[in-house]
């Protein structure tokens, strides 16, 4: 399986970017979608998942400013993040899990793309 992230940047606070990932799953693939994020010094976190089911699900750090989507047709998975924090800042990476709920456990995630970097100024 591969996943291509795109779209990371500079931005200041209150700004928007989205970020693409292009995979090679295939479109009646249940497995699910998401979205994760590494600060220098910190673990791996949660941002949002897709699941097979077609259910989103997000950290409680960016509800309500990020919005998670799939176009099946394009074999690709959006972030849109809307009022940027300067601790947004990090790489963001997507990654495809076995289980179809879409879990926040990172270990139930096989597949990972290389990442994108996200830096929000103040």
């Amino acid at each position: 399986v591969r996943l291509v992230e795109s779209g990371g940047g500079l931005v200041q606070a209150g700004g928007s970017l989205r970020l693409s990932c292009a995979h090679s799953l295939p479109s009646s693939s249940r497995r699910a979608l998401g979205w994760f994020r590494q600060a220098p010094g910190k673990e791996r976190e949660f941002v949002a998942a897709i699941a097979g089911s077609g259910d989103i699900s997000y950290a409680d750090s960016v509800k309500g400013r990020f919005t998670a989507s799939r176009d099946n047709g394009k074999n690709t998975v959006y972030l849109q993040m809307n009022n940027l924090k300067p601790e947004d800042t990090a790489l963001y990476y997507c990654a495809t899990s076995w289980n179809p709920l879409g879990t926040m456990k990172t270990a139930e995630y096989d597949f990972w793309g290389q990442g994108t970097q996200v830096t929000v100024s103040s």
